[in-house]
């Protein structure tokens, strides 16, 4: 194990045990903890936001506990936004710039602390269900990446990315490092089943950590014909999708009950979110495109928490929130002390219904689009561009690190998104002058590109074809127009 960590990991211990710091809440033992998060599921996909799904345990989930309006993933698509809930770091920071490829170098670094590795330290069993998707699964003696228990989960199943070849009879799920080959049945289920044998077998004197990974509803969906056919008057391949957020709500719905029949669920802190926007720009509730954009679609999430007896009574919260106050927040329910170089915020405060003051603003930055950076600031996103050509690879390749290090700024967009929902009016056109904001822009981009990630030995894929000279009609063109 890295040197680093295990003196990290000491130093974090002795900072607890001297503390003499208390769990701030009513309750005597330590809560429960369960994230349960969709792959590529839009804002708008959850019932309660309008759509035609049927998610009757989401919808239970946000009435017993809270609906952040204003949730935000770390980053807009898989990789990057799993490594930034898990660490509360921009994913850029630990080297995560875009989504990892099979056989590739990029992974969440071993010096890296998770949520797990912390929460461990206060005796917490923990365990890992569905998507990885940060470094290569099963272990690899070539890239030699970390695996789940170095990253401190006790057990772990699931796939080093999407179930396949679908959802249905996936064959590349790992149970702690060893293949297990084709499992019938739908991925969701699977997972969920697993979760719950788990559960069922862990310490009942000691508090968990239960991370669900669902793979649905990224592609290749496969869902029960039987929900399929409650879209009769759709395109199939809508149908499919939507039966799919029906099937995962299903299974979301079989780990609640498990934790209410087995009366755990009063002491549980229990999270829904999803880690990217929807590619299907419709399920993203009216924001503006979808995955891969840092406009609005593909960054702006469902977000629930249930927390009994400590949420507010409040029960739609309009402030602001995301992937990056995740740990700064267990840290302060645990009285942890919070690892230096976060970029979240504890949101205990906003959960409890009292007032809230966010340290740093939270912002997002990926290279492969337009924009390449935003940053939230009270009710307005501030965007930057490039505009420039970039080699199209499949992820981080050889030579980005020469393009990020070289990227200037060159327009500027600003949308109160407030009262802007859709970011249609770009008050920078009336506005040019307001450089305030823009400096801001420039500064975060600076302080990107002076502590660059060091990797090494990145491959050159042979696949390569160059953008347009405008990106944005690219773009636009992905993501059926914006």
């Amino acid at each position: 194990m890295n040197l680093f960590k295990i003196i990290t990991r000491f130093l974090v211990l002795l900072s607890i045990i001297f503390s003499g710091c208390s769990l701030p809440s009513a309750k005597k033992s330590k809560p429960n903890i369960v994230f349960l998060l969709a792959d590529d599921m839009g804002y708008g996909d959850v019932n309660l936001i309008g759509n035609a799904t049927e998610t009757p345990n989401l919808n239970r989930l946000a009435t017993e506990g809270v609906f952040f309006n204003n949730f935000y993933s770390a980053a807009p698509n898989c990789s990057p936004s799993r490594v930034g809930l898990l660490t509360g770091k921009a994913p850029e920071k630990t080297g995560m710039y875009s989504y990892r490829p099979a056989n590739h170098p990029m992974h969440l670094p071993d010096e890296e602390l998770t949520i797990a590795e912390l929460l461990k330290t206060k005796g917490y069993q923990t365990a890992h269900f569905g998507k990885w998707h940060m470094g290569a699964l099963p272990h690899d003696p070539e890239l030699n990446h970390p695996q789940p228990d170095q990253q401190g989960f006790d057990y772990s199943f699931g796939t080093e990315s999407n179930a396949r070849p679908s959802h249905l009879n996936p064959n590349n799920f790992v149970r702690n490092g060893k293949p297990i080959g084709i499992i019938e049945g739908y991925s969701c289920q699977i997972v969920a089943r697993e979760g719950i044998d788990w559960l069922s077998q862990r310490n009942e004197n000691e508090p968990f950590f239960v991370y669900f990974a669902f793979h649905e509803p990224h592609s290749v969906v496969a869902s029960p014909k039987e929900l399929v056919d409650k879209y009769p008057d759709m395109p199939k391949k809508d149908a499919e999708y939507l039966a799919n957020i029906d099937h995962l709500d299903m299974a979301i719905g079989k780990i609640l009950d498990y934790l209410s029949v087995n009366n755990l669920i009063e002491n549980t802190i229990i999270i829904f979110s999803s880690d990217n926007g929807s590619y299907r720009v419709a399920s993203n509730g009216g924001l503006r495109a979808g995955k891969s954009s840092l406009y609005e679609g593909g960054i702006h999430v469902p977000g629930i928490i249930r927390w009994s007896g400590v949420t507010t009574e409040k029960k739609v919260i309009d402030t602001p929130a995301g992937f990056v106050d995740i740990v700064p927040t267990f840290c302060e329910i645990l009285g942890i002390n919070t690892p230096s170089g976060l970029d979240g915020t504890s949101i205990l405060p906003l959960l409890k219904g009292n007032n809230f003051e966010r340290k740093r603003p939270l912002y997002w930055f990926f290279y492969r689009t337009v924009p390449e950076i935003a940053i939230r600031v009270g009710d307005y996103m501030v965007l930057g561009l490039d505009n420039d050509t970039l080699p199209r690879t499949h992820s981080f390749a050889k030579g980005d690190l020469e393009y990020i290090s070289s990227m200037k700024i060159k327009d500027y967009e600003l949308y109160n998104v407030k009262n802007d929902f859709s970011q249609q009016e770009d008050l920078f056109k009336n506005h040019p002058d307001n450089t305030d904001l823009k400096l801001l822009i420039d500064n975060k981009l600076n302080e990107l590109q002076s502590s660059l990630y060091p990797w090494k030995d990145l491959p050159m894929y042979l696949e390569k074809r160059r953008r347009p000279k405008s990106k944005m009609a690219a773009f636009s063109k992905r993501n059926g127009g914006l």
